[in-house]
């Protein structure tokens, strides 16, 4: 069974972790905020707490996952943390999963996020892509536009399944 880590585990991520669970992927969502583990469990998904800002506390829930799907396109806190998790943060995460069982890397490259910012997640991972053969894929898909963004981000991991 394929097992998807959900970093941003918000509304939008619970939708795509319900439509994992129902094609028998098992599911884990990731929050910053204890108050919003409930809502996480109760779609279904395995609930649990990391920072993205924090890259060790991401790192410590990849046991067993298959694919990680980075949804912080639309992130929201002071500009540093923002921008970066979609930077310095980014970048080591995906030098940390290079000699992990994760065959897959999903980025949100679009949201409510500074475009400069989103755009510099999208190269950091698309370089990682091709320095360490990570297998990726870039969504920019608008979230403003629920139905879109969840079919964009099925069809991209898809793709990366297929990737072996």
């Amino acid at each position: 069974m394929a097992r998807a880590l959900i970093v941003g585990c918000g509304c939008r991520g619970r939708e795509l972790g319900r439509d994992l669970l129902s094609a028998d992927w098992a599911v884990r969502g990731t929050t910053r905020r204890p108050e919003s583990l409930a809502a996480i469990a109760d779609s279904g998904i395995e609930a649990v707490i990391a920072n993205p800002d924090r890259v060790l506390t991401v790192l410590e829930q990849i046991e067993g996952v298959t694919m990680i799907l980075w949804l912080l396109g639309s992130a929201r806190g002071d500009r540093h943390p923002v921008a970066a998790i979609h930077g310095p943060r980014l970048e080591r995460l995906l030098e940390e999963i290079v000699e992990t069982p994760v065959r897959g890397f999903v980025y949100e490259a679009g949201g409510t996020v500074e475009p400069s910012l989103l755009e510099r997640g999208s190269a950091i991972v698309a370089a990682a892509g091709e320095r360490w053969r990570i297998p990726h894929e870039l969504v920019a898909a608008d979230p403003a536009e629920p139905g879109a963004w969840r079919a964009a981000m099925l069809a991209a991991i898809e793709r990366l399944i297929g990737v072996g």
